[in-house]
């Protein structure tokens, strides 16, 4: 499985979207995306990718677009 699809995977079954969905999702545009879920996001990306996100990079992680910038900061290589 690519990063990509594991990055995807992950919105996929926090949000409980499919993957089209997810790929234009951005905050708070469905129910479960609020303020703990977005915290329960962050510390799903950072378990599988191993990594430890700054708290201004969990700030502006406010969509699947942008948290795929956020992820390439961390060296993740998501066309990998």
């Amino acid at each position: 499985m690519s990063n990509l699809e594991k990055y995807t995977k992950i919105f996929t079954e926090s949000f409980e979207v499919d993957a089209e969905k997810a790929k234009t999702l951005k905050y708070q545009d469905v129910e479960a995306w609020d303020s703990i879920g977005h915290m329960d996001l962050i510390a799903s990306l950072e378990d599988e990718f191993d990594i430890m996100m700054e708290a201004d990079d969990i700030i502006d992680f406010n969509s699947f677009e942008k948290g795929i910038e956020i992820m390439t900061k961390y060296g993740i290589d998501m066309n990998a």
